[in-house]
């Protein structure tokens, strides 16, 4: 039997799927979630079927859950803002899980903070000393550039599961990581995020993000986005 992998954006339902007359259940992004969301109450609304319960539990988690095997108590489908990564096709093999990836729509990440905060350009090696275990574990931004703002680092930041964090890792964390960190000790060395304060994790809640940045101005958030393919 195959499974469904949605990659990035919005919900199909395979008559495979639809054959097995079971609930249909999606997990995944949390960034793809309100998208997953409306598609599914508008399937329950539009057809003979019921409408499939949707999770959010961030890409990683999906994939756990997804490759878990294909007994009646895991999903159908799972939404992802990256591709399968080698040891989850491992896994999904591993349990019989024969899966089909359909890429519906793009995926994006941005550094945001209140309106009522001040508006930075930040650079990715600014970024990467900020937040790097690595780095040098400055205390305020004005440490790293006397042209930015002189507040405390404190950035939310999506956990592991995340595949925001994941994007996040390639896109900055790598490139603006110094090259003999990079070259001596591996990118994850590079991924590594200091664990004193700056970098709050806060799961996959997007809201609680967006609330905690309008309660707290000098912050910063790690946020997906996703639209879709016309």
């Amino acid at each position: 039997m195959k499974k469904l992998i949605l990659l990035v954006s919005a919900v199909l339902f395979t008559t495979s799927v639809l054959a097995q007359n079971l609930k249909i259940t999606v997990v995944g992004s949390s960034t793809v979630y309100p998208f997953t969301t409306v598609v599914a109450e508008r399937f329950g609304k539009d057809s003979k079927f019921s409408t499939p319960v949707v999770e959010s539990t961030g890409t990683g988690g999906g994939m756990k859950l997804f490759c878990a095997g294909i007994q009646s108590n895991t999903p159908s489908m799972t939404n992802a803002s990256r591709a399968i990564k080698p040891k989850e096709e491992a896994l999904c093999k591993v349990n019989g899980v024969d899966w089909i990836e359909i890429a519906i729509g793009n995926d994006g990440i941005a550094f945001v903070n209140s309106v009522k905060g001040t508006k930075t350009n930040f650079t990715k090696e600014q970024l990467w000393e900020a937040l790097a275990l690595e780095g040098s574990h400055p205390k305020t931004w004005s440490e790293i550039d006397p042209n930015l703002p002189n507040v405390e680092i404190k950035v939310m930041v999506p956990p592991p599961t995340s595949g925001t964090r994941d994007a996040w890792n390639d896109l900055v964390m790598k490139k603006g990581c110094p090259k003999e960190i990079l070259e001596a000790k591996g990118k994850k060395a590079c991924y590594n995020l200091r664990e004193d304060g700056a970098a709050i994790e806060v799961g996959e809640n997007d809201t609680l993000i967006i609330n905690k940045l309008v309660g707290s101005p000098s912050h910063y958030g790690i946020m997906g986005y996703s639209y879709l393919m016309n």
